[in-house]
């Protein structure tokens, strides 16, 4: 009897700590410094899945999603612009909506080069997708210079659909 109730106990406790890293939150890492400084590859953060299922991301949010692209991986980058709103990168510098963006948590490695995506738009993000960069602006990977792999085409909005939840702390 003993030994069926410790099996019991322990389905349960599984499940529900399966149900909790699927619906409520789950443990991710930083497997790139895209993020630096604000978060280096290998921190490890707890990813908040419960926020979005009431609200959609906010400018200024850092959010973990599935690749656009297709691959098969989750990317952690910070939302810039929201469903309606105007952005344009000018040689490396955002503007939101016509204004510069204040960002204390931008880093640029490479300031004095000219990349791919550091001149860009000014582009309109339609409703129910984002423009997210990272941090690490020069070593970053995201609406700055994503392409759709099949045309070659620019990919520069994030829908809502590929987010996965909010970033929130890490441990």
């Amino acid at each position: 009897m003993n030994l069926r109730r410790l099996l019991v106990i322990s389905l349960v406790t599984l499940a529900a700590g399966l149900a909790v890293r699927q619906w409520v939150a789950a443990p991710i890492y930083v497997a790139s410094d895209s993020m630096a400084p604000t978060m280096r590859k290998g921190h490890r953060l707890i990813l908040d899945r419960v926020t979005y299922r009431f609200r959609a991301p906010r400018r200024g949010e850092v959010i973990s999603f599935k690749s656009p692209e297709g691959q098969d991986y989750g990317m952690v980058k910070r939302v810039i612009a929201v469903g309606g709103d105007m952005v344009e990168l000018r040689e490396k510098k955002v503007y939101l909506n016509g204004e510069p963006l204040y960002e204390s948590y931008a880093y640029y490695a490479r300031p004095d080069e000219r990349l791919v995506g550091d001149t860009l738009g000014p582009l309109t993000v339609p409703e129910g997708h984002f423009f997210v960069l990272g941090d690490n602006r020069d070593n970053s990977y995201d609406s700055a210079s994503w392409k759709d792999p099949s045309t070659g085409e620019p990919l520069h909005f994030l829908p809502l659909s590929a987010v996965n939840g909010k970033v929130r702390g890490a441990y």
